[in-house]
């Protein structure tokens, strides 16, 4: 998948990911221990590699629940000023083919799965 955003991304730009391999700024902004940070360092050269080659930055988000993020992006959500974008939704008993669906790569929003 990041090669997939390497390849749209314009000089300039950063890759900001939720899934690839910690950075070194993360293992800082976690105060890691030194060998902590050597791992981090390491498993992120490749990634922090071909992003240098491409005239891109890269950094890791870890993401944390926050109550008040989410109400304000509720709150913008309510007010029509940003507005999630939905490919599909599957009920409950069809996960499976939820996740199929997102194993083809064509989805072009997020797949929801409908609890109740």
């Amino acid at each position: 998948m990041l090669e997939k955003s390497l390849r749209v991304l314009k000089p300039g730009g950063t890759l900001v990911s939720i899934s690839g391999p910690p950075d070194p700024a993360f293992a800082k902004e976690i105060r890691a221990r030194w060998f902590v940070s050597l791992i981090v360092r390491l498993l992120s050269s490749g990634v922090r590699k071909k992003v240098t080659r491409r005239g891109l930055t890269y950094s890791f988000l870890f993401m944390r629940a926050n109550g008040q993020q989410l109400r304000e992006i509720t709150r913008l959500i309510d007010a029509g000023s940003i507005h999630p974008v939905m490919d599909r939704i599957f009920p409950f008993e069809s996960s499976n083919e939820a996740l199929a669906y997102l194993e083809t790569g064509r989805a072009k929003g997020k797949v929801v799965v409908k609890v109740r």
